[in-house]
């Protein structure tokens, strides 16, 4: 499945009216709509105010926050689309974070069996993870993207000017996935990561970072689009972190969901170390790196019964064994690692003692 149709065209830009001009053109006038999450359309959409009503698209807008990614803001894109004429040759652009490119492409896929979607990421783990990869989703029934579809939008357009107006906890957060990209498939790509200065951001040069982080996910994605085999590649750190973000989550002590990747990461290299001889000095320094840039989450030995269970739940897993995606070595990936509970009990255990 390497063909290019697979996935969407992806295109760095810091000049956004540029880019999707001659995109919007393509369509019929009238039948081009803007989906956007309230605080996104405060900082950025009025800033295109008149080039979206040149072209005459019309806007929805969704609250942002997690708590709104469910059924009734699908619902209020979709009510938006029908009232004002959409129909199966519109384009519908979407323009926010994670939350609402998934939302928003959700609603497009399913609204008249699938409308056209464009993606325009306004977070750095939105640019990095969210917006390749063809998944879209809603949370639902108490689950996180419980309810979704697998498509690609027509194009996803990269801006790092976005990216001046997110605080750091947020940047962060998005960088870790760069770092799960840097360890499972580019070495090079860790260490350009490992010398960037968060104090001093070149959004040109990042642009360039952020490129070398989406080529490794589209490597995996367009060898493995619906997530049988070497896809899992890019769950590195999550199932351990899936459970430390919903654990702190039920304490009442949030964590963004880079953090939880960070921490989760920690404890999947431990267990890469056991399982298939990881390098302990590397791993030692890594996780000296990881703990410098994302400190650390506390955890009691009372809540490893809780965590354990929490990765049972993982939609990764096959027949109830719980899948780890694991490195030998940075760059190098084993996939459907079966790790026994003590040896999970232990790698929790090691983390809680960092």
């Amino acid at each position: 499945m390497g063909n290019s149709k697979i996935y969407s065209k992806i295109f760095y830009t810091r000049e956004l009216e540029k880019t999707l001009r001659p995109i919007i053109q393509q369509y019929p006038a009238g039948k081009v709509f803007l989906a956007t999450e309230n605080t996104v359309d405060k900082l950025w959409i009025s800033k295109f105010e008149d080039f979206f009503s040149e072209l005459s698209v019309k806007k929805v807008q969704i609250p942002s926050g997690e708590q709104n990614k469910k059924i009734e803001s699908v619902g209020k894109i979709w009510e938006f689309l029908s009232n004002n004429g959409g129909d199966r040759k519109s384009l519908l652009i979407n323009i926010g974070g994670g939350m609402l490119t998934d939302l928003a492409g959700f609603a497009a896929t399913t609204f008249k069996r699938g409308i056209d979607f464009l993606n325009v990421p306004t977070t750095l783990l939105s640019q990095v993870d969210a917006s390749v990869g063809g998944k879209t989703g809603i949370n639902f029934s108490g689950l996180k993207n419980e309810v979704g579809t697998f498509k690609e939008p027509i194009a996803v357009v990269i801006n790092t000017d976005f990216l001046k107006t997110i605080d750091k906890a947020n940047f962060v957060s998005g960088f870790a996935e760069m770092i799960k990209h840097g360890l499972i498939h580019n070495t090079e790509h860790l260490e350009e990561l490992k010398s960037f200065n968060f104090d001093d951001i070149h959004y040109d040069i990042l642009q360039e970072v952020i490129r070398h982080s989406v080529e490794v996910k589209t490597h995996f994605v367009a060898n493995d689009l619906t997530e049988n085999n070497i896809r899992k590649a890019l769950n590195f750190g999550h199932t351990v972190g899936h459970a430390f973000e919903s654990l702190a989550m039920k304490q009442g002590r949030p964590i963004l969901h880079g953090y939880a990747v960070a921490y989760g990461m920690i404890a999947e290299l431990y267990l890469s170390a056991k399982m298939c001889n990881f390098p302990e000095d590397e791993l030692g320094e890594l996780i000296k790196w990881l703990l410098e840039i994302y400190g650390n989450f506390e955890i009691e030995a009372t809540d490893f019964e809780a965590l354990y269970q929490l990765m049972t739940h993982d939609k990764k897993n096959d027949s109830g064994r719980i899948n780890f995606t694991l490195l030998p070595a940075v760059g190098k990936i084993e996939i459907n690692q079966n790790c026994s509970k003590e040896l999970i009990l232990e790698a929790l255990n090691f983390f809680k003692n960092l």
